[in-house]
């Protein structure tokens, strides 16, 4: 295993914190039902692997259950708090957000976070379910003790409402994101606004989507690059200017990821993937909140 020694660049959010386009999610194959109490040393294990790889940006949840793990990970890791970049989001306990980030602090055992997000709209009846809980995600951020606020799985009329109030406008908005789950007009949007956009399940088109119309330029450009077709995917996000957030627990897979940042591809490449991707409509998350041929 080559050690690709990769330091991931970073993105400046709107309210002119950095963060890191490559992050490790402690999400999907990590999630537990529960909270049993008993640390996941596995886990523990891949993301302090993962932070000596370099990935410093650490993606967590409170409906993962697994911020214990990341917490015991951040202090076994040995690498200085200033140096990494970590998120939590609230869903489960969206009722009380200050009770829910404080749990989450403790969990954690940071005294702060980099991003806090609301991990999904579903939560809401009303433009002002929005609001008001966006009002405590603001009054979080003034307390400094989550340098950045923001928001997951949200569509454009829920940045709407949630705008229409705020006094802190979310920095990103964490979405599946793939050639073939493109959502239409919200990227634009998010840009008009100054709300950069984060991806989950970046990987879709080079993985559970597969076969589909984006395989053939995936090869190619793997072939091109002398890289995986999962980090041709991994830089069609970087080349727009979106977070990627993935996840391994193998060791030698997290470090080829980090290949995606020793290349760039050209206007046009990245132009034809999402050409392609727009073929074919694949969606790997919240099935159950959107229609089977819901491009939203």
């Amino acid at each position: 295993m080559a050690d690709i020694q990769a330091e991931i660049p970073s993105l400046k959010l709107n309210d002119g914190t950095s963060i890191p386009l490559i992050g490790y999610g402690t999400g999907t194959a990590w999630y537990k039902g529960s909270d049993d109490g008993k640390i996941d040393r596995k886990l523990v294990e891949s993301i302090k692997t993962a932070i000596k790889l370099g990935y410093y940006h650490l993606d967590g949840a409170e409906v993962y259950n697994t911020e214990p793990e990341l917490g015991v990970a951040i202090k076994e890791s040995g690498v200085g708090r200033e140096k990494l970049f970590v998120t939590t989001k609230v869903i489960t306990n969206i009722a009380n957000i200050p009770s829910a980030f404080e749990a989450s602090l403790k969990k954690l055992q940071l005294g702060y976070v980099d991003l806090y997000l609301i991990h999904s709209p579903f939560f809401a009846s009303s433009d002002k379910d929005f609001q008001t809980a966006w009002a405590e995600m603001e009054k979080i951020k003034r307390s400094g003790k989550a340098k950045s606020i923001g928001v997951s799985n949200y569509l454009q009329p829920h940045l709407e409402a949630t705008l229409a109030t705020a006094t802190i406008p979310p920095s990103i908005n964490q979405i599946e994101y793939h050639p073939y789950l493109q959502h239409q007009g919200l990227l634009p949007y998010q840009s008009k606004h100054k709300i950069a956009t984060s991806a989950y399940g970046p990987l879709t088109a080079a993985t559970k989507a597969k076969p589909g119309p984006c395989d053939s330029i995936l090869v190619s450009l793997a072939n091109k690059y002398y890289v995986s077709e999962g980090e041709i995917a991994l830089r069609w996000c970087i080349d727009q200017g979106v977070v990627a957030i993935t996840t391994s627990g193998k060791e030698e897979r997290l470090n080829d990821y980090l290949r995606a940042t020793k290349f760039s591809m050209t206007p046009k490449e990245v132009r034809d993937i999402s050409e392609a991707g727009d073929q074919k409509h694949f969606r790997g998350f919240w099935l159950a909140k959107f229609g089977d041929d819901s491009r939203l």
